[in-house]
């Protein structure tokens, strides 16, 4: 019993922060503004990692590299971890280790463009003007909108994020598969 809880502990503690560090990436990348409360609340919860790594990781064209390699170090960090309290000896899977840590990387990524388009979706049933909209509309769009040139238009009613969350469901099972079959275990 003990084991299941420290493994959810885990889960739940590094998923947050690793999609903490993907989403700051993501912020940056797609140009949303670092004054937004968003931006600045996921940059005060990330800056103990990705300062020291921006010193020696410098980002290019518009991509924080530093919070992407912060976000490999948790999800290394976070399977050998997982792998310690299965009873296993992680050095000498390390290799392929490594391998699953990137596939965690993957997952939590699929994860939070999940998260963040429910939550885009509710947001504009339930209050289109929230001041989070904007941001939200602004992560999405590189998503939703190659997906809304592909489907018809049903009168304001806009299926893309149904699309969108089966796509990345397809893909989660298979991120999911092939780290349970690289591991005896899931991560």
């Amino acid at each position: 019993m003990f084991g299941d809880i420290a493994r959810f502990l885990l889960n739940t503690i590094f998923t947050l922060f690793g999609a903490a560090l993907l989403m700051r990436a993501w912020l940056q990348f797609v140009r949303v503004p670092p004054y937004n409360p968003v931006t600045h609340a996921i940059q005060q919860a990330t800056n103990w990692l990705v300062m020291p790594l921006r010193r020696v990781i410098p980002g290019v064209r518009g991509i924080d590299w530093a919070s992407i390699v912060a976000a490999l170090i948790a999800a290394v960090v976070f399977v050998l971890l997982m792998v310690w309290l299965a009873g296993i000896d992680p050095l000498g899977l390390l290799p392929t280790l490594l391998i699953v840590a990137v596939l965690t990387l993957v997952k939590w990524a699929l994860n939070l463009v999940i998260w963040v388009t429910i939550l885009m979706a509710l947001l504009s049933w339930l209050n289109p003007r929230s001041p989070a909209m904007p941001v939200l509309l602004q992560v999405t769009a590189p998503f939703l909108n190659p997906l809304r040139r592909i489907l018809p238009n049903f009168g304001g009613l806009d299926l893309s994020p149904i699309l969108l969350f089966v796509i990345v469901q397809v893909l989660l099972m298979v991120v999911t598969r092939a780290a349970v079959s690289l591991t005896m275990f899931g991560i």
